[in-house]
């Protein structure tokens, strides 16, 4: 893994003093399929401290959970119970009523996503849930402590495909406070407006500032005339090239970087200016033990069952949640 300095740093990370944040990524999407209930109760059975999760709009202003802002093909069946084939409708452009007509509840088996997740175990009349959904499946089990990191699937050239920031964050604002979960629900984004949006409407809600620096993708955009459009005018030639410092001057209290781009120095840097670092999405065990052992506070998984056997003796894993 690029640039992880992994054991000879351990002194310097004492992991029996973190309360690690096991993260479900769309709940537990290499086992179950995406972003759906039974990817949130295997998540929980499994033992995660938060689910993870997308979030779109429909036509009729329904928050729904969903990572892609059109229907994937891949994972979308119609009423014909065959899968989508060409353009496929944008949430936004559906209601609620329509959009559960489609189900979601197995993968393509000629595609590249069935060959990357070959565990996942698929089932028929599954459809996108709506966000009030999920929050009410936590509560039914009774687990207080299970919190949300919650993602808001906006683009700075989404367009019409999504609400602008500002009504996205409000819609969220709303649906969070409603649901008394103010406390236990995290707002995170690559598109860094919605967060800024959420901090005036919201500031009591934690934010989580997405980053990732790729060759195939990158919303910080170093040395480039002006900032990145991803980060709300924020530049990150204006604070020395420092992600962490971007980060915190952007008002988020978490940093979740694509798990390649960190080291144990930049994960030290980031919890001296006071903010948890969780990276995103590990899912091979090599991977999950070097990125534990640079002292991270957390990480957002796709296989929370080998999560959970990455943890150390010193570090207590989540409780397993019964759902009935």
């Amino acid at each position: 893994m690029r640039r992880l300095v992994a054991a000879s740093l351990l002194a310097a990370f004492p992991l029996a003093a973190l309360a690690f944040d096991l993260q479900g990524h769309r709940g537990a999407r290499g086992l179950a399929p995406e972003n759906t209930i039974p990817a949130f109760e295997r998540a929980l059975q499994i033992g995660v401290s938060t689910l993870e999760l997308d979030l779109a709009v429909t036509k009729d202003n329904v928050l729904v959970v969903s990572h892609d802002a059109a229907l994937d093909p891949d994972i979308t069946r119609g009423p014909d119970g065959k899968f989508l084939e060409g353009k496929t409708p944008a949430i936004r452009s559906l209601t609620f009523a329509e959009l559960e007509r489609y189900d979601v509840g197995r993968i393509r088996p000629d595609s590249a996503y069935a060959a990357r997740f070959r565990d996942q175990r698929g089932a028929d009349n599954v459809r996108i849930p709506a966000l009030t959904e999920v929050f009410d499946l936590v509560k039914r089990t009774g687990a207080d402590h299970i919190r949300f990191n919650i993602e808001t699937k906006i683009e700075p050239e989404s367009g019409g495909t999504v609400p602008d920031p500002e009504s996205f964050a409000a819609l969220f604002a709303k649906a969070v406070r409603d649901a008394g979960l103010t406390s236990r629900v995290t707002v995170q984004s690559f598109d860094w407006r919605t967060l800024v949006a959420m901090k005036q409407i919201a500031p009591d809600i934690e934010r989580s500032c997405l980053t990732i620096e790729d060759s195939m993708e990158n919303n910080i955009q170093r040395g480039k005339p002006g900032p990145s459009p991803w980060t709300a005018g924020f530049d990150i030639d204006d604070v020395g090239g420092s992600v962490p410092r971007l980060v915190k001057t952007a008002g988020c209290s978490t940093w979740s970087p694509y798990f390649h781009d960190i080291t144990a120095a930049l994960v030290k840097e980031a919890q001296a200016l006071g903010l948890k670092v969780i990276p995103w999405t590990v899912n091979e065990m090599d991977d999950l033990t070097l990125v534990i052992e640079t002292g991270v506070d957390g990480l957002i998984t796709d296989y929370p069952d080998r999560g959970r056997a990455a943890l150390p003796k010193t570090i207590t894993p989540p409780k397993r949640i019964m759902v009935e």
